[in-house]
């Protein structure tokens, strides 16, 4: 591993632990298979508790991370403190401000997660909404592609995209989700309401609970012979012409 990503982990049951008590934010961690143990019950137990994910894996995954005695256990340290999207809406709402938020379904990969976020936070969204499994770990590459922008602007975990799209429909936003499965042009639509883009990976697209959930199905034209943009050219045409039209308002 490079040294700039060896110091985005640590490893060994006691010091996780710890650091999990002393309120580091754990991104993931990784247990060897079929471990077993006391003290591995009581990190288990914790990451339950705390909410954190957590996968069992193969040894020859974790020496991958490092050689050293890294006792069956590995974990990631985020760089920012995840935040809640119920606790930052209102707060949208009282400043007098238009929400804008992002919801990134199954964004895996952390350039095009760290790219998506200086976009945004050059756009004005208010919060950016991943779920807890199946996203991109924020590290430093995530961290040097947004170029600092993720220091800026909330990013929140979710436990269940389909819940949080039901949160953020009960209190007044529309759900836009960008996908080639409808035959309305992301133009057609007027943002001037509260509004959260859904985006999905390039390979998996939007889950179908949520394309489901959106108010409006929104699809960017392709004229070239390639068959799809880069997820993070998509997001940033959608958030621009939710721009565009508020500054035109």
């Amino acid at each position: 591993m490079k040294e700039k990503e060896k110091s985005n982990i640590i490893f060994g049951t006691r010091p996780i632990i710890e650091a999990i008590q002393s309120g580091k934010e754990v991104d993931k961690v990784l247990i060897q298979k079929g471990i077993r143990g006391e003290v591995y019950a009581e990190l288990n137990q914790m990451l339950k508790q705390r909410n954190i994910v957590s996968q069992h894996v193969p040894i020859e995954k974790l020496n991958r991370f490092t050689r050293k005695n890294h006792q069956g256990v590995v974990a990631f340290i985020s760089p920012i403190i995840y935040q809640n999207i119920e606790d930052i809406l209102p707060g949208i709402y009282e400043k007098g401000e238009t929400p804008l938020l992002l919801i990134l379904d199954r964004i895996s990969d952390v350039r095009n997660f760290g790219a998506i976020t200086r976009t945004a936070e050059c756009a004005g969204v208010h919060a950016i909404i991943v779920p807890e499994k199946g996203r991109a770990m924020i590290g430093p590459d995530a961290i040097k592609t947004s170029a600092g922008a993720l220091f800026k602007i909330p990013v929140c975990k979710h436990r269940s995209l389909k819940q949080c799209a039901d949160f953020l429909q009960q209190s007044g936003v529309k759900l836009v989700a960008c996908t080639e499965k409808t035959d309305s042009q992301y133009f057609d639509f007027k943002y001037n309401d509260p509004i959260a883009i859904i985006m999905g990976s390039e390979e998996d697209g939007i889950s179908n609970d949520l394309i489901r959930k959106a108010d409006y199905l929104a699809k960017i034209p392709l004229v070239g012979k390639i068959e799809s943009l880069n997820v993070s050219v998509a997001a940033g045409i959608l958030m621009y012409e939710v721009v565009k039209q508020r500054l035109l308002e």
